[in-house]
């Protein structure tokens, strides 16, 4: 058995690999408590070692409590962790029969690795080759017969510890290799022979120290160097980037563990190989090896982009056009034990799996295993596929897919996949969906012009971990180096970004930003296509379509149905966004805004017209126009939603909204309008508002002017009864009108009345009985303390999260962009609240209103509904929240209907399972 050495109550370092383990005698695994001790990584190296025999290089991991304590400490490590890596290095050289500083025989070296519990691709860091000096390294070249290996290991070693943990510029190193490429006149550092890298050595060595460092020849130093390099790679800036834009739901409380493994090495000989593999496409979800290898080289080639990577299938190699010979074909015994090894990960983890892998001398050795990074597509395509073949449940494959990530599905595509028009070059398709932008070479700049609405795709050599805000902020990316596996292609598959790798031809000039492809030239500026389903790109913008759904999609929102409680409405009023909620599978309309069916050509003239009025005689003239425009649109609104409930919300909007607000726009209407310029610019000072969000709309205009509610009214009731009589009669309109800005029961009181008296007069009319309800739209703070009195005469409630946020807050979502996101990072506020429900605060008053109005129904006897029609609607966590509150539904903008369908699957399983649990 290991023997576990206990350095605090709680943390243990944990061998691996050095002994062989009986299984049974091994404590049940469990990979979720392992993951927050040891990592994702340190976990994976364990499992694969000791409890499934599968060849792992010998090591130990040191446990994300001694990071904790490091932080906690002041930056200072345990005063035990010497003692006891010591012991630890005792037991790998045990296991690989080398010493640790040897020069005389081969010496051991490491590999020092970081594992937070959730990856973060390229975020944090690593040191291979551990253990070389002066002195080692000719012990390497004797006992290889290798000493351009010896050195090469030597100089790579440099550099990596070098920019790592003495944080010298890596573009030093660079330079200094490319002085002596030009000074032997060789073209590639490949055809470098041991003298040359002996000299590149020395050169290396003289970076370090021209940056005022000393690289140590001490070889414990280094090791301990190392592992706190690690440690301070947690709080750098790139992860502290990634944690806080692109995966928030990382805890920067979890820490990093560190994990200690022998070396094996990939660039020994023509037997010697490294790769990444997938167990499964990670692009499309295809099962199958799917991955990237190279040939006599180290393991960070392969993800830094900065080699042609060879694939790892024949039929892969054959599908890239690829003249490098696959893993495949080139060593067929590996290929096979590598699948098997593959097969039996996904097994036990019933999930793809993502591997590292280093060949050395015919010999594979399994350098890390996880879950794999994949797109929305792949994501959902394993999830179907696994539960068919009996891996999973149904409700295991709902909860297997992130609901933010289905908006990658919307992303879209070339209109001509197969089109060559204007075709700039090709690479790989690394990252799906097709998107234009300006040319943008630095990271920096591409977060600024984001910043400033524009789109940009950001083109680089390779990217890096440093990067990571500007492929953030593009919509894009393009490299003309990397493979399936580089950075740039793991990362933006994470993000649901388009990304094409390895461009053929393509060369970057970052100094003159611009980039040549052959003979043409494109400066930083110019528009580019990008297509990642492809891997084309195109000069200048090119036509898109939305894609449609994969079979399997359908299959998995059929599952997602079966255990979804609440129902998922649509926030929409135009007949385009109703039709792409149903497409999506909207279960209703859960928002109409009429004011957004007033700005356009006549219409806006009669509003206008209206506001212009001097009693109300002018007013319904106005209005009238108005009435039949409003009737044609609600009819075609009701006859699409035939037989699903549809919420139509009273005009809300501030009625300066309609007025020009410039000197020249009033001329312009004005003399559009026939009336006098200062009539107009006269009503449009009298209605301006300094605070209009919180001033006279809403309520409060049907209130004033009870005619424009009539209006609106009679326009509902109208076309409700034309749809019923041209639609299926087994599906009649489910009609419910809102009244927005409710403070008080007297004023939902007061509207009702209006309403009801134009339905009766519509009844008498047309002899048709009208079936419907009246409700009230929650935003404000006192409309949710005295929601049991509104309770009585409302007949559903929908809380408008947008404005009750920020009346509750007092914060305007306008104008808070210069200053909400310092609260959030300095933890005021947990989250945007405009993005994510504010719990403590807009949240007790949701889940007050809720209690207090359904103990009102329950009282009398009446059923009715309680939802939300703000975005938080289409929040994963807020509909966690809702789910918790009990709301019957969820209404938010067409585009996220498929993700608030996913989160609230999700969310209704996870609180049946909470239950259980209790």
């Amino acid at each position: 058995m290991n023997k576990h050495v206990l350095l605090t109550t709680t943390a243990v370092i944990r061998l691996f690999g050095c002994e062989k383990i009986e299984v049974t005698k091994l404590p049940p695994w469990d990979n979720e408590r392992m993951k927050e001790v040891y990592g994702g990584k340190g976990a994976g190296l364990i499992r694969m070692a000791d409890y499934l025999g599968l060849p792992v290089p010998p090591g130990f991991t040191i446990p994300v409590q001694f990071c904790e304590e490091y932080y906690a400490n002041g930056k200072k490590l345990p005063r035990s962790l010497k003692r006891e890596v010591r012991k630890m290095l005792k037991r790998i050289e045990k296991k690989m029969r080398r010493r640790f500083g040897d020069t005389k025989g081969w010496p051991l070296l490491l590999s020092v690795r970081s594992g937070a519990r959730r990856s973060m691709p390229g975020m944090m860091n690593t040191v291979l080759n551990l253990g070389l000096n002066d002195e080692t390294v000719q012990a390497l070249a004797r006992a290889s017969g290798d000493p351009r290996f010896a050195y090469d290991s030597y100089r790579q070693y440099i550099a990596m510890y070098g920019e790592i943990v003495l944080e010298v510029p890596a573009n030093l190193f660079t330079s200094a290799l490319d002085h002596l490429l030009e000074t032997r006149r060789i073209e590639s550092e490949s055809d470098l022979d041991a003298d040359d890298l002996k000299a590149l050595v020395e050169a290396f060595k003289n970076v370090v120290t021209d940056t005022g460092k000393v690289f140590p020849q001490d070889l414990f130093d280094q090791l301990m160097n190392a592992i706190v390099a690690v440690f301070d790679s947690w709080m750098c800036k790139r992860a502290v980037k990634y944690r806080s834009d692109i995966d928030r739901t990382i805890s920067e409380d979890w820490y990093t563990a560190v994990s200690v493994m022998a070396m094996v090495f990939g660039n020994m000989d023509e037997t010697s190989a490294t790769g990444v593999a997938f167990s499964r496409n990670p692009s499309t979800g295809k099962r199958g090896l799917y991955g990237d290898w190279l040939p006599r080289e180290q393991g960070e080639k392969v993800v830094a982009g900065t080699h042609e990577t060879h694939a790892i299938t024949e039929a892969d190699r054959i599908a890239r056009g690829s003249t490098k010979p696959s893993l495949e074909t080139a060593m067929p015994k590996i290929y096979a034990q590598l699948r098997a090894h593959s097969d039996l990960l996904e097994h036990e983890d019933r999930d793809m799996q993502d591997m590292e892998f280093t060949v050395e001398q015919g010999k594979l050795w399994m350098l890390q295993h996880r879950k794999g990074k994949r797109t929305a597509l792949a994501a959902i395509k394993v999830a179907v596929d696994m539960a068919d073949e009996g891996l999973i449940t149904e409700e295991e494959a709902v909860c297997r897919v992130d609901p933010a990530s289905l908006d990658q599905l919307l992303h879209p595509i070339l209109a001509n996949p197969e089109s060559m028009m204007n075709i700039l070059t090709a690479g790989l398709a690394a990252s799906p969906g097709a998107v234009s932008g300006e040319i943008v070479f630095n990271p920096e700049e591409a977060e600024k012009l984001a910043s400033e609405g524009k789109k940009v795709i950001l083109v680089r050599i390779e990217t890096s971990p440093e990067d990571i805000g500007g492929m953030h902020a593009a919509e894009g990316i393009l490299t003309a180096r990397g493979g399936m596996t580089s950075h740039a292609a793991v990362v933006a598959r994470g993000m649901g970004k388009p990304c094409v790798s390895a461009a053929k031809n393509m060369r970057i000039n970052y100094a003159d930003r611009s980039m040549m492809v052959g003979s043409f030239k494109m400066r930083a500026g110019s528009p580019i296509t990008i297509c990642g389903t492809t891997g084309k790109v195109f000069i200048g913008k090119v036509a898109t379509i939305n894609p449609e759904l994969p079979e399997e999609y359908h299959i998995f929102m059929g599952w997602e149905k079966s255990f979804r409680q609440m129902r998922v409405y649509a926030n929409a009023e135009t007949t385009n966004d109703v039709r792409t909620a149903l497409r999506f599978g909207a279960e209703g309309i859960g928002l109409a805004r009429t004011e957004h069916m007033f700005f356009e050509g006549d219409r806006v003239m009669a509003v206008r017209e209206m506001m212009l009025a001097d009693d109300e005689e002018g007013r319904r003239k106005a209005l009238a126009k108005l009435l039949p425009m409003q009737r044609a649109d609600f009819k075609e609104i009701f006859e699409i939603m035939a037989g699903l409930p549809v919420t139509i919300r009273l005009l809300d909007a501030p009625l300066h909204e309609f007025l020009p607000n410039t000197e020249d726009k009033i001329a312009t209407v004005a003399k559009n309008m026939g009336v006098e310029l200062e009539r107009l610019r006269r009503r449009a000072q009298e209605l301006h508002e300094s605070n209009p969000m919180l001033g006279f709309r809403g309520v409060r205009l049907s209130i004033v002017f009870p005619e424009i509610i009539e209006m609106q009214a009679r326009a509902i009731f109208k076309a409700a009864t034309e749809a019923n009589f041209s639609t299926d009669k087994d599906k009649p309109v489910l009609l419910e009108i809102m009244v927005p800005l409710i403070l008080s029961k007297g004023e939902l009181d007061l509207v009702k009345g209006y309403i009801m008296e134009t339905a009766r007069a519509v009844e008498k009319e047309t002899g048709i009985k009208l079936y419907f309800h009246i409700g009230a739209m929650i935003e404000l703070p006192r409309a949710a303390l005295l929601a049991d009195k509104i309770a009585q005469t409302a007949e559903f409630l929908s809380f408008g999260t947008n404005d009750l946020t920020q009346a509750t807050l007092g914060i305007s979502r306008d104008d808070a962009g210069t200053f909400l996101p310092g609260y959030v990072k300095k933890d005021i506020l947990p989250v945007d609240p405009f993005v994510t429900i504010d719990r403590d605060g807009v949240g007790k008053l949701i889940k007050m209103a809720t209690e207090l109005a359904r103990v009102e129904w329950i009282r009398t006897d009446k059923i009715a509904t309680i939802g939300v029609c703000g975005e938080h609607g289409g929040d994963q966590v807020s509909i966690e929240f809702f789910e918790e509150v009990g709301l019957d539904y969820v209404s938010c903008s067409p585009y996220r209907v498929p993700i608030a369908r996913l989160a609230a699957a999700q969310a209704t399983i996870g609180a049946i399972k909470g239950d259980q649990t209790k």
